[in-house]
């Protein structure tokens, strides 16, 4: 090796080093999307590849190396396999000798059907930008070109990707984040195009269903409407909406310019079950201001490789959640009476969670990566989910600035200041920023309200924030009370499996767990359908001796039954409002 020669390895010129991907999937059942790298101009020894282990907008380390298989690494002309390593769980080098044009191969096993994820069949293929593509440490600025290979002509591809002009099935990339930000749906598909507020948008969906497409570009419609007057506009030229119809997924992902929905084939027909899908759409495009613009400091410049710590996911999520119930309302998809029975299934989510005591609101955001999406069957004992705390922390905090301006204001002013100051330029706000500018909206000092319902685990007060709006909570008791026992049981092939236990209720202090099979009580058989039945034949205070399997073990335990408890909470509307009760209640919900 000649001494310019060595000179010329010792440097790298970012700006001339291009990158290309294949994205082929010719054995659509197999479920492996065939993916090729071309990297040109590559002035080094070492070629350093590095897959991502999460994806923004879904807060846990997913992993997605582990899906890779079949990593070859080609000279220029693909003559001479190129010696590679895998150093890390998500790290590979590739020793490129001469070469300065390296093809890099690898496949990935694609069978995972979620937002977030990568789907791959005989009738489609969908693909998440940070589980399927590698990046170049130090180069994640740089522009990447993908083509796309359908394995048949009547496939088609959706993305909101720049198209390549002059070239069929290719389009290209500002950055890595912008990789990462663009899911692409290829397959058979069903395209539903569209106008809002003079911008163009298009539903695709993939999958059979009851799905009614006129009613949901109505709806749709008045939904973007709705988010776009408090922000004052949309941010973006067009926006994609991804539909997978699938048996009986549920989910969502952000993206700035498009998002992923999944959501249960014949969910559509029952008018209960479309809200809800309305409540998702609402969800994921408030998102494209509330977390993909305006976004904490800390996930303003995104670490593919380890977790990436925030407190204010409460917000971020919380917030969003508590419009996405409000939004359908304004929109004029469903009534207050809706709204409120929406709000009630929250409130019985939310006082019946043993956790909420136990986890703090702001633990909640920071220990998203390694407890809200990796749930177990003591998850409902020691934490609470940021979005359903976050949702009534952001609507207590939205009565709280209406109450004090007389609807003049509310959390709207919030999200708009919010946008203004951190969303449109993209300049990421600190914990103190977010709470500093809720106050300034408020005109109120909110440090104590901060401090109690962020980082303390006190209970919230709902009436005290209700009652100026004339509501009030309502808890339900059944007109035959069953006594409290604390278990919850499920059939599982052909067994009544016990699948959570509540802390020092009944059943935990008599030692049932988790996993035991339940057979008896008082030495008749029990189900998971007449337990309940069951129990009232009993009363406070009796104790039942219950017959289970425990690690295989035949056991008898005495448990004693405890006061009966709520079987849920009802937002109601207090009698005889007085005239401001009514003038703040309308101003709030129409």
């Amino acid at each position: 090796m000649t001494q310019a020669t060595v000179s010329k390895k010792l440097t790298q010129d970012a700006d001339t080093v291009t990158m290309f991907y294949r994205v082929g999937m010719s054995q659509p059942a197999s479920h492996l999307f065939e993916v090729t790298l071309q990297v040109a101009n590559w002035q080094q020894d070492v070629l350093e590849l590095k897959m991502p282990v999460w994806t923004p907008g879904s807060y846990l380390v997913r992993e997605y190396a582990r899906h890779v298989q079949d990593f070859t690494a080609q000279d220029s002309n693909a003559r001479q396999s190129l010696k590679s390593n895998k150093v890390g769980k998500n790290h590979w080098k590739i020793f490129t000798g001469n070469s300065e044009t390296i093809t890099v191969k690898y496949r990935v096993f694609a069978n995972d059907l979620t937002v977030r994820t990568n789907h791959l069949d005989r009738t489609h293929g969908y693909f998440n930008g940070a589980a399927l593509f590698m990046f170049i440490p130090g180069l994640q600025q740089q522009p990447i070109t993908v083509a796309i290979l359908p394995p048949s002509t009547d496939w088609q591809i959706s993305t909101t990707l720049n198209p390549v002009e002059g070239k069929p099935n290719t389009f290209v990339a500002a950055d890595f984040d912008t990789l990462v930000d663009t899911p692409v749906e290829v397959g058979i598909q069903q395209v539903y195009d569209f106008e809002a507020l003079g911008k163009p948008h298009q539903y695709v969906v993939w999958g059979e269903g009851n799905l009614k497409p006129e009613q949901l570009i109505q709806d749709t419609q008045k939904v973007i409407e709705v988010e776009a007057k408090i922000f004052g506009g949309l941010p973006y030229d067009k926006y994609l909406f991804l539909l997978h119809l699938s048996g009986s997924g549920y989910g969502g992902l952000e993206h700035k310019d498009c998002c992923t929905l999944n959501y249960p084939r014949l969910g559509f027909r029952d008018r209960d079950k479309y809200n809800r899908f309305m409540q998702l759409v609402a969800h994921e495009f408030f998102h494209l201001w509330n977390v993909k613009r305006i976004r904490p400091k800390a996930l303003e410049t995104f670490d593919y490789e380890q977790e990436n710590y925030t407190t204010s996911l409460w917000f971020c999520e919380g917030a969003t959640s508590y419009y996405d119930i409000l939004i359908p309302l304004r929109a004029g998809i469903y009534n207050r009476k809706q709204f409120l029975k929406n709000l009630s299934k929250d409130l019985t989510r939310y006082l019946t969670i043993p956790g909420r005591n136990v986890q703090p609101l702001g633990e909640s955001s920071f220990d998203a990566w390694i407890k809200l999406y990796r749930r177990e069957a003591n998850s409902d004992n020691n934490q609470i989910s940021y979005y359903l705390k976050g949702q009534w922390v952001s609507l207590l905090l939205d009565l709280i600035i209406r109450e004090k301006h007389h609807n003049q204001k509310s959390l709207d002013d919030v999200m708009r200041l919010l946008w203004h100051r951190y969303g449109k330029d993209e300049i990421g706000f600190t914990p103190e920023d977010l709470k500093q500018t809720i106050a300034e909206v408020a005109e109120t000092d909110l440090t104590d309200f901060f401090y109690r319902y962020l980082n303390t685990t006190e209970e919230i007060p709902f009436d005290k924030y209700f009652a100026p709006f004339g509501l009030k909570v309502k808890s339900i008791k059944e007109s035959e009370p069953v006594p409290y026992f604390g278990a919850k049981i499920q059939s599982e092939n052909g067994k009544e499996v016990i699948k959570f236990v509540e802390v020092d209720s009944p059943a935990a202090i008599a030692g049932i767990d988790p996993g035991d099979e339940v057979l008896a009580i008082d030495g008749i058989r029990v189900t998971a359908q007449n337990i309940s039945d069951r129990l009232k034949d009993y009363k406070e205070n009796d104790t039942i001796v219950v017959s289970i399997f425990h690690q295989d073990e035949l056991i008898t335990v005495n448990a004693t039954l405890a006061q009966p408890k709520p079987s849920g909470y009802e937002v109601v509307q207090i009698k005889n409002l007085s005239d401001t009760q009514k003038h703040n209640l309308s101003g709030w919900l129409g």
